[in-house]
């Protein structure tokens, strides 16, 4: 058989195995361009991408002769030195899936097989005369060539998001740190290697508490907190004689992604309501009682509001009988259960929060291509907070709840959100200007709810929420406005 054209057969394979491993565990599962500890990672991930993008390009319809043969050879050898860097930093920063090895070795397998099959015809092709000689080989050339441009556009984004990364982790210097509380209280947080999870247990161990965090991975959240805390999966590894002083609860399927099904409601439930109710039964068995459990819930408790309502709704506002309001209600009395044991309860509804994670990088991304604009009417409510004001604003419930100036069973539930509000219209402006960048590419809200059905709702249609019993207790914001929030996290 051809090798040539069997070696092209191959890196059409590694085309497909790449594509996958880059979409499903660096972008979706692991979420590679949020980690902090991942910037070499990404670094040597956007050079591979270029190179194999030059290889892909370049292999699909030219033969490389002469000096071009001898440029492709030291391509092969960097590639390899590169993927043996590749494994070893990735060992270094953090845990991979088993699904991401398996995919891996076989993409170093594959990779070895067409890198070999190509060098064999090395010494044809360094004896012929320098040249790019074309060789179609059809609709495989055409599939070639499109890989190649796929994981270019791959390589600049991870390129972008090392360069970040570094951007971030040089502007988190700048702010302050955060005090909980007195003493070294014992903390168990649920959600810990979560966007606003992580960054608290990074906080607490700081501020000198010690943490428990409970997730599904807890070798892989060891890992992230190179084992400064203690890492659980199930609440049934706590005996009822560990002493656990404050509960932090975040744990939470991600509400917006794939369509709200039947199946997805229930999933969503699930995430939150089960998880919540072992927690609060672990508390019903504990010799030692938590004296504070504070649960993360959302403005969604207050429902939507259509296009020209311009209500202010704060914390005594009702909610609503649709499903994002319903799920919020049910988190919470499920967590509310726990103020029957004597345990403090109190509620986070947390507004969009702002950070390097989160939602965040994935708005900015449209407006910094310069195809930002309204989405929708543009003219929906956007009631946000920036994350640091969130981890002080959990720091602020933990001093107030040594007041007990509230009833137990009483619904103590504060609106995380900052003072400011706007509409979506004027966030995009107002983040392009930010950013120097246009904003007035409109996106229409009918493709949106075809795509999303129900769930479209929470992008087209907004709440304008005030944190009016943050800031009745005392809490002063860092970032009260907008403009602010996004030139500190630019």
């Amino acid at each position: 058989m051809n090798t040539h054209l069997l070696a092209l057969q191959l890196m059409s394979a590694q085309g497909i195995l790449g594509a996958f491993d880059t979409l499903y565990h660096h972008e979706l599962t692991e979420a590679l361009p949020q980690r902090s500890t991942a910037r070499k990672e990404l670094s040597i991930h956007a050079v591979r991408a270029i190179i194999y993008s030059t290889l892909f390009v370049g292999l699909s319809f030219w033969t490389w002769h002469g000096l071009w043969a001898l440029i492709l050879l030291a391509l092969f050898g960097v590639e390899i030195i590169l993927t043996l860097w590749d494994f070893v930093v990735e060992d270094k920063t953090r845990l991979l899936p088993a699904t991401e090895r398996v995919t891996h070795t076989i993409l170093a397998m594959n990779g070895g097989a067409f890198i070999t099959l190509l060098a064999l015809n090395s010494p044809t092709w360094l004896s012929a005369p320098t040249a790019m000689v074309w060789e179609s080989q059809g609709l495989l050339s055409i599939f070639l060539a499109l890989c190649g441009i796929g994981v270019g556009l791959s390589g600049v984004r991870d390129a972008f998001a090392a360069w970040r990364l570094k951007t971030n982790a040089q502007t988190e210097k700048v702010l302050p740190s955060i005090h909980f509380g007195e003493g070294s209280e014992s903390v168990l947080i649920t959600g810990g290697t979560g966007f606003i999870g992580q960054l608290l247990v990074r906080s607490l161990i700081a501020d000198g508490k010690l943490v428990t965090v409970l997730t599904r991975n807890s070798k892989q959240a060891a890992w992230q907190f190179d084992g400064k805390v203690r890492c659980i999966s199930s609440m049934s590894e706590l005996p009822s004689t560990h002493v656990i002083d404050v509960i932090i609860n975040l744990a939470g399927a991600r509400v917006l992604g794939l369509r709200w099904t039947s199946a997805r409601k229930s999933f969503l439930r699930k995430s939150r309501i089960e998880l919540t109710n072992n927690l609060v039964d672990w508390i019903a068995n504990a010799k030692h009682k938590p004296r504070l459990l504070i649960s993360a819930s959302a403005i969604g408790y207050y429902g939507i509001q259509r296009e020209g309502d311009d209500t202010i709704l704060t914390e005594e506002s009702p909610p609503q009988p649709i499903f994002m309001s319903q799920l919020c209600q049910e988190w919470e009395g499920v967590a509310q259960r726990a103020s029957t044991y004597g345990v403090r309860v109190m509620f986070m509804r947390l507004g969009l929060v702002l950070g390097n994670q989160g939602p965040l990088p994935m708005m900015m991304l449209p407006i910094k291509l310069g195809l930002g604009g309204p989405l929708g009417s543009g003219k929906q409510w956007h009631s946000w907070i920036h994350v640091h004001d969130v981890l002080r604003g959990i720091a602020h419930l933990w001093k107030v709840s040594v007041q007990n100036d509230s009833a137990l069973n009483a619904i103590d539930a504060y609106n995380f959100t900052a003072p400011e509000t706007v509409t979506q219209k004027q966030f995009s402006q107002i983040a392009a200007k930010v950013i120097h960048r246009p904003c007035i590419f409109p996106t229409p809200g009918f493709p949106i709810r075809l795509a999303l059905g129900e769930q479209a709702d929470l992008l087209l249609e907004g709440q304008r929420v005030i944190p009016a019993k943050l800031q009745s207790s005392g809490f002063t914001f860092s970032f009260p406005e907008l403009r602010s929030a996004l030139e500190n996290l630019k």
